[in-house]
Formats: structure tokens, C-alpha cells, sequence
């Protein structure tokens, strides 16, 4: 198949993956499952659920028994997306082009669908492990629990959210970038990478070559947020700009900061050929994650 087709095919099977994952089955709490499957199900690419199954199929030649810790990443971001939409957070009224999930539903269904979302990341995989045995399937989730956390995407938000209306350094921002945003990138590629049973030194040769692409992803996000298509994005842009954000952008220039995102590509790309296996598939993906228009 050709990458779109591989791409497609994982997307297709992810979004019926996710739609039978979250259920309404008790009417006294229909609404939040509702608010739950709405911010789940809004689209978006699926990059972090793809990347799972990919370093899988790359591992072990075959992808299916890591759907449902897809599916636990893609429940995280949502959740993650949730909460950084609200008013004490970015304050932002819509998201992939529809109302976030509290102008839908109100903030305090906004953040309950996002606790449960993030909860429901950690039983879904645990009762759908069939084929797996406990250690790696601890393993992995593990890996979402760390990246997540307070070391990992959540540790990040603070720094950013802490660092609004001043110019902070270029070495907090990319430690900012490296807990936020490639967060879930590591995850994504050590979750998938141990569920096909990578070795150790396999496993850290994923993570530099996730943290590099987690940069190269930022730093075209910071690039789209000046230029970039607001219809095509889904979400308003000069975002940063307007809440005092030190960016890539803002330290670098665009024409710097677009150099810089080509390189780590490179240098991504550059870790991928250490690992076995055909490679072909992802090394796409990355090319088209740090040079895409939206």
C-alpha cells in the first residue's frame, strides 16, 4: 500500500476502535458520556494512535493487539485538549473547527468529561489485553502513565501557562516543548515499540527519535499559528501572540524557526534508520508531521 492508503487504513480502523470504546449505558449520566464521545470522535488526524499501531507493525510485523492503547492515547489527548480549552486555561471557544467541549456542554461537564476520558484511557486498554501477557502490558501503559503526568504533558502545560507575559529562555522552552507536546509523541512510540517487543537499546533509540520529532511538530505549530489557515486549522490563530507566549517563532524568526524544524526532521529520520524493519511508512509521517500546512 502507499502511505496514504496505510494512513487511511489506520484512521478507519482507529475512529471504529474508539466509537465502541465509550458507550452510553446508564441514562442518569447519558450527557457526559455524550460530552465524552464528543470531544473523542470531533476527527483530528490521529497521529499519537497511528504512531502506536506503526512502531508495533514495525516490531512485531503486526498491529491489532496495540488498538486499544490507541485508543488510550487518543482518549488522553482529547482529554488534554479539553482542559486546555477552558477559560482558566487558553480560553479557547472552539477546536477542529467545532465549539470546544464547554461551550458545547458547559465548563463543569467540560472537565468531568475530561477526568473521565483521562480515567477511562487507563481501564480501556486492561480489559482488552487479550494475547498480551501482564509485564508488557503494564509495560506500556506505564509508559502513558510517566508522559502524562506531572514529569511528562501535564508538568509542561504549567511551565507554559507559568511562563505566559515573560520572554523565558530558549532552554525552558524546549524543556517546555519536550514535556507538553512530544509528551504524548514518547508515549505514542515507546507504547507501541514495547507491545512489539523492542529491545532496550530499541527503545531508546524510539524515544530520541520521538523527542525530535515532538520539537520539529512544535515548532511547526508555532510557525502555523502565524501563517497558517484558520479554516484549514480548525482553531483561531496569533493565539500565542495574544497570550504573551515565548515561541520558536518569537525567539528564531520564521525562516529560522522553519530551518530548525527541518533539521530535527532530518535528525529524526536519521534514529528511524538505526531500527530494523521497513521503515518506509513512517519515515513519511514524519516528513509529513514537521512540514505540514495544517
Amino acid at each position: 500500500m502507499s502511505f496514504k492508503e496505510m494512513f487511511d487504513q489506520y484512521r478507519v480502523e482507529i475512529e471504529e476502535a474508539l466509537d465502541k470504546s465509550i458507550v452510553v449505558d446508564d441514562k442518569d449520566y447519558a450527557g457526559l458520556v455524550e460530552a465524552m464521545r464528543y470531544s473523542l470522535l470531533s476527527g483530528g488526524k490521529r497521529i499519537r494512535a497511528v504512531m502506536v499501531l506503526e512502531f508495533c507493525r514495525l516490531f512485531s510485523g503486526e498491529y491489532k493487539k496495540a488498538m486499544p492503547y490507541a485508543c488510550a492515547i487518543e482518549m488522553v489527548h482529547a482529554y488534554s485538549l479539553i482542559h486546555d480549552d477552558l477559560p482558566c486555561m487558553d480560553d479557547d471557544d472552539f477546536r477542529r473547527g467545532k465549539p470546544s467541549c464547554h461551550k458545547q456542554f458547559g465548563e463543569a461537564n467540560a472537565l468531568l468529561a475530561g477526568d473521565a476520558l483521562l480515567t477511562h484511557a487507563f481501564e480501556h486498554p486492561f480489559s482488552n489485553c487479550e494475547g498480551l501477557d501482564a509485564k508488557t502490558a503494564i509495560a506500556a501503559m506505564r509508559e502513558l502513565a510517566v508522559f502524562a503526568g506531572y514529569s511528562g504533558m501535564v508538568g509542561g502545560q504549567y511551565i507554559d501557562l507559568d511562563s505566559e507575559g515573560k520572554k523565558i529562555p530558549l532552554e525552558l522552552l524546549n524543556k517546555l516543548q519536550l514535556l507538553k507536546t512530544s509528551g504524548l509523541i514518547r508515549a505514542a512510540g515507546k507504547m507501541g515499540a514495547i507491545l512489539g517487543g523492542a529491545t532496550q537499546k530499541q527503545l531508546e533509540t524510539v524515544d530520541s527519535y520521538c523527542q525530535k520529532l515532538g520539537l520539529a511538530f512544535q515548532i511547526t505549530d508555532d510557525i502555523l499559528d502565524v501563517v497558517g489557515d484558520e479554516k484549514l486549522l480548525g482553531k483561531p490563530i496569533h493565539s500565542d501572540e495574544e497570550n504573551e507566549k515565548s515561541t520558536y517563532v518569537s525567539i528564531f524568526g520564521l525562516e529560522e524557526a522553519k530551518k530548525i524544524a527541518d533539521e530535527l526532521s532530518d535528525q529524526a529520520v536519521a534514529e528511524l534508520n538505526k531500527l530494523p524493519g521497513d521503515k518506509e511508512f513512517v519515515i513519511e509521517l514524519t516528513n509529513m508531521l514537521a512540514r505540514r500546512t495544517y
